[in-house]
């Protein structure tokens, strides 16, 4: 039998639910919760500085760290793609040649100032190779440039394309929309 004491309990148990879920909700969009749990920014003055040397945004490279290793320098995918922006090691190689980079070793990955160095100067090549094109560029940075001219070419895709959904990988898709997501929300936290 509901009594009007348990009535009013009822009631007062959902205004109180009610404020919490309200209020939740408003922490978790606040700035400073996104900045803090959601969004961080570790590395920023190195991203800035490799990001404007090589010519790239660096709310993108922010993207793409969170997105690849979740700012966790000693990352490691099953693949073997290390630290910080997930450069395959013959890939890193590839690129310290291109710098002029001699003395590199794969182990110098897990370092996030060199990650970041040879991770903005790659993401610059791509951007340059696909002609500003920042979704099959970063879809090259995903699944492999010889697979996005591949793409290219069998679905005569013009360097205008930008239909991510057209994307044959499920992963690259989905890397492709998660970075440019991520990339309006870092602009928005973190550039005025």
């Amino acid at each position: 039998m509901i009594t009007l004491r348990s009535t009013a309990w009822m009631k007062i148990l959902v205004v109180g639910l009610t404020l919490a879920v309200a209020g939740s909700y408003f922490v978790y969009n606040s700035d400073w919760f996104q900045k803090k749990y959601v969004y961080p920014f570790p590395y920023q003055d190195m991203v800035f500085r490799y990001a404007l040397k090589n010519e790239v945004d660096p709310f993108l490279v922010a993207s793409i760290i969170r997105t690849e290793s979740k700012f966790i320098p000693q990352a490691r995918s099953r693949k073997g793609a290390m630290g910080l922006m997930q450069l395959m090691p013959d890939t890193a190689a590839w690129i310290a040649q291109r710098m002029d980079e001699p003395n590199f070793d794969p182990k110098q990955l897990q370092d996030p100032e060199v990650n970041i160095r040879l991770g903005t100067w790659y993401l610059s090549s791509l951007i340059k190779e696909f002609q500003g094109n920042e979704v099959l560029s970063l879809a090259a940075y995903n699944g492999g440039r010889g697979n996005v001219r591949q793409w290219m070419r069998q679905n005569g895709w013009e360097m205008s394309f930008q239909d991510a959904r057209q994307l044959p990988f499920p992963e690259t898709r989905e890397y492709v929309r998660k970075v440019l997501r991520d990339r309006a929300r870092y602009r928005s936290l973190y550039g005025r």
